[in-house]
């Protein structure tokens, strides 16, 4: 029965009144792959019309954005959505995402373009289809329409991550999908004189791990902030009185959380997990906060590798993909962005018993 509402949903966007189109001339700028490369995959043909996502996942079960059948990929179970829900192949709605998150992975922020043949009279019906389409953990939370000069990846100015650390003895594990457990005591202190040394202009030749299928690119980035954030969490304890039989409950110090919050102007592959993996190192005091400066000018990978491993997947979070505000401008006769339907109930339809 959800599936079939959600087909009907679907249906009935396709359904909608329409300009006439040739699919054979829809045009396909890349799908992700080798294409996305060229300069002619920034630009779409007239005859199209571009579209933008704004998408939240927990990628716990996924194996990263980037597209495979198997282990199913997030690029791979949008484009399946957005093709039941339009009707068009992968070739012709050309999804490109913003950043190629790795397993495990989450994201509050990715963003991803694709491109239709048609205008769409109202995109808050194909927004509604494509998020029951998709599985729970992921999330359509924005679609808008944009120019067609823009491009999900080659048009941002800057990408911010999180890093969550739970740093207490015991791990709460309502967090532990979504933070690394620290059983060392970390000093947010010396952590922060460190992240001051990764900002700047700098090459990260010694923080890239080598890209499967890929080439490690322009090593020069620049990160224009990086901070650290300790959120102490405290928990009512409750214990019961022997004379009074009550409850009683007491504020005591359970952990806290260590936000690292990182903004640059690109990352290279694996990047922001190893600058988090040298940040522990010198969380847990083992090494000296002027480490830094001396591992990013060796501009060799080797150096890393001898005092700290990559920080595992899960505590790393894609909260935000920024770009100029005027190649966010919508075209005009588009209709308006979809930020999800609201419902309310006026009157209980429903007898009482």
């Amino acid at each position: 029965m959800f599936f079939a509402a959600v087909a009907s949903a679907a249906a009935s966007a396709a359904a909608s009144p329409l300009p006439a189109f040739s699919r054979t001339k829809s045009p396909c700028m890349s799908d992700g792959l080798a294409k996305e490369h060229t300069q002619s995959a920034m630009v779409s043909l007239p005859s199209s019309h571009k579209w933008r996502m704004v998408i939240a996942y927990d990628g716990t079960k996924f194996a990263g954005w980037q597209y495979q059948q198997s282990p199913p990929t997030i690029q791979c179970l949008i484009e399946d959505a957005l093709t039941r829900a339009t009707k068009l192949c992968r070739k012709e709605l050309c999804l490109v995402g913003a950043s190629r998150t790795d397993a495990g992975v989450h994201a509050w922020g990715q963003v991803a373009h694709f491109v239709t043949p048609f205008m769409f009279d109202s995109l808050d019906t194909l927004h509604s289809a494509l998020n029951g389409l998709l599985p729970r953990e992921i999330r359509v939370r924005e679609i808008s329409p944009v120019q067609p000069q823009f491009h999900a990846r080659f048009s941002t100015t800057s990408k911010t991550y999180h890093y969550k650390i739970y740093n207490h003895a015991i791990m709460d594990p309502f967090r532990c999908l979504f933070a690394y457990h620290s059983t060392y005591k970390l000093n947010p202190v010396v952590m922060r004189e460190a992240a001051a040394y990764f900002v700047g202009k700098h090459d990260f030749t010694s923080f890239a791990n080598a890209a499967h299928n890929d080439l490690l690119g322009n090593p020069v980035k620049e990160i224009f902030c990086f901070d650290i954030v300790e959120t102490v969490i405290n928990y009512a304890q409750c214990k019961q009185s022997t004379i009074s039989r009550k409850y009683t409950s007491k504020l005591h110090l359970q952990g806290a959380v260590l936000q690292l919050e990182v903004e640059g102007s690109g990352f290279l592959f694996r990047q922001v997990r190893n600058m988090v993996a040298l940040l522990l190192q010198i969380g847990r005091e083992a090494l000296p906060a002027d480490v830094v400066p001396q591992i990013i000018s060796a501009r060799d990978r080797k150096e890393l590798a001898k005092v700290a491993l990559s920080a595992p997947p899960h505590g790393l979070c894609l909260m935000s993909v920024n770009y100029n505000s005027d190649i966010l401008e919508p075209p005009q006769g588009c209709p308006p962005s979809s930020f999800g339907r609201t419902h309310s109930v006026s009157k209980c339809k429903l007898p009482f018993y």
